[in-house]
């Protein structure tokens, strides 16, 4: 690396030593979004070629069944002329591309469609692009463009990036564990200072020596913003993502890369670097701003309630050659010893709507 154009870790390091050690939030922040080299400003992650692939690569029944929940929504909405449909972190298009071929075709829906689409890499911004042309998006960055109509948000795998913070219980109380240096190398370390008591959770006063708790103030920021959007104008925020239903202890920041498991400090912004999502934190915030939180379903029990076992019927029958290969994605997503029970469904909406596939 050219002295004009130092590596991430140079740059995260020569910080470092002008400004003291700094937040895992602060370093997952650079990593993934540094404007040069941050992970999301790079290459395609996803795929065989990349570091991880998401549900709806797997299989296009992933998105259809989502167009599906989408319209039902938008007809319980009364159908109205115009609405906005944002996805948050839309990877390749895959999914919204999957999602609209079946949307669309519910008489009205194509004509009151806004496309949004929240992404901060160019070359997924160019894969988008490609796919969703016909639908006209717009790409924005900032939650204050979206329109003033109903609000549909769909957030698949984009809740668990968001940069976490981490406390640790020692002797003196909770301290945060921060990166710094030593011997000129990237390390974790804690803060000397124990924050407030007060400020922690009280379900965790009996937590052991040692328990890690993380806070996701960058999701919850994130998930209040658009609350308070789908609150004023109606709608409904739809979050799918490996995470927790209750409020606990327990280190999951990881790093990934090439597929295998990584050092989350070795090759910043080479490395995906991701954290279990805590959806009590994010149902708490969409409640405090007037929405109605759907009981938490795991991944499995969404699609299957949706009809995926039917939709891969049908698709098998309509390609018999295929039919192996459907029913290995079928289960891939729904198995529980898959995906079906590490990924969770969340869904906070406008009081009375009913979202589909989130109660038996």
């Amino acid at each position: 690396m050219s002295a004009d154009k130092p590596s991430l870790s140079e740059v995260i390091a020569m910080q470092i030593r002008e400004t003291g050690p700094m937040s895992v939030a602060t370093y997952m922040g650079l990593c993934l979004s540094h404007p040069r080299e941050g992970y999301y400003k790079g290459a395609d992650p996803l795929g065989a070629a990349g570091d991880f692939i998401t549900a709806p690569e797997i299989s296009q029944m992933f998105g259809e069944l989502i167009g599906f929940f989408c319209v039902n929504l938008w007809q319980q909405l009364g159908q109205p002329k115009s609405f906005t449909l944002l996805e948050l972190g839309p990877g390749r298009g895959t999914l919204m591309a999957d999602m609209l071929r079946v949307a669309c075709r519910a008489e009205g829906f194509r004509d009151a469609l806004q496309l949004r689409l929240f992404e901060t890499s160019p070359g997924l911004i160019a894969e988008q692009h490609r796919r969703l042309e016909p639908y006209e998006p717009q790409w924005i960055n900032s939650f204050d463009k979206v329109g003033s109509g109903p609000l549909l948000v769909v957030a698949n795998e984009f809740f668990d990036a968001m940069p976490i913070r981490q406390f640790v219980r020692t002797d003196q109380g909770w301290n945060e564990r921060l990166v710094g240096l030593s011997d000129d190398k990237l390390a974790f370390g804690l803060s000397p200072t124990p924050i407030p008591p007060t400020t922690m959770p009280a379900a965790l006063a009996d937590a052991p020596p040692n328990a890690v708790f993380e806070v996701g103030f960058a999701a919850g920021e994130v998930m209040s913003r658009l609350s308070r959007l789908v609150a004023a104008q109606g709608g409904a925020i739809l979050a799918i993502d490996y995470g927790y239903g209750r409020t606990q202890t327990g280190e999951t920041l990881q790093g990934v890369r090439r597929h295998a498991f990584a050092d989350v400090l070795d090759a910043p912004g080479e490395t995906d670097l991701s954290a279990h999502v805590d959806f009590e934190a994010l149902g708490n915030v969409a409640r405090n701003a007037g929405l109605a939180v759907q009981p938490l379903a795991t991944q499995g029990e969404f699609l299957s309630r949706l009809g995926i076992n039917e939709r891969t019927r049908a698709l098998s029958a309509a390609n018999p050659g295929s039919a192996k290969d459907l029913e290995a994605a079928r289960n891939r997503l729904v198995a529980p010893d898959q995906m079906g029970d590490l990924f969770k469904v969340f869904c906070a909406a406008s009081p009375g709507l009913q979202p589909p596939g989130l109660s038996a």
